[in-house]
């Protein structure tokens, strides 16, 4: 009996676990087998499907975004003067 649901497991996955592969894939992170096992997910489940879809849309307006983010030595002033503002509150 365990070895049915260990199967069953071993190539199916939840879709919180799609979701988390497909949010790796993004990022480049996934394995070939996980990517495998999201296609598998993604050809039965309209879940994943519109998570896979509304991740790709947001991967690509990241892309061709231009947004600028922080500089280290800024990031680390805006951290300094939050951490003194936490203090004098206390």
């Amino acid at each position: 009996m365990e070895d049915d649901s260990m199967k069953k497991n071993f190539l199916f996955i939840s879709c919180e676990e799609a979701f988390h592969i497909c949010d790796k894939s993004q990022y480049g992170e996934a394995t070939l087998w996980e990517k495998i096992k999201l296609n598998l997910r993604f050809i039965w489940c309209r879940f994943t499907q519109a998570y896979v879809k509304k991740n790709r849309k947001l991967t690509k307006a990241i892309k061709i975004s231009k947004v600028e983010c922080l500089q280290q030595t800024e990031r680390e002033q805006l951290i300094e003067r939050f951490n003194q503002q936490l203090q004098n509150k206390m």
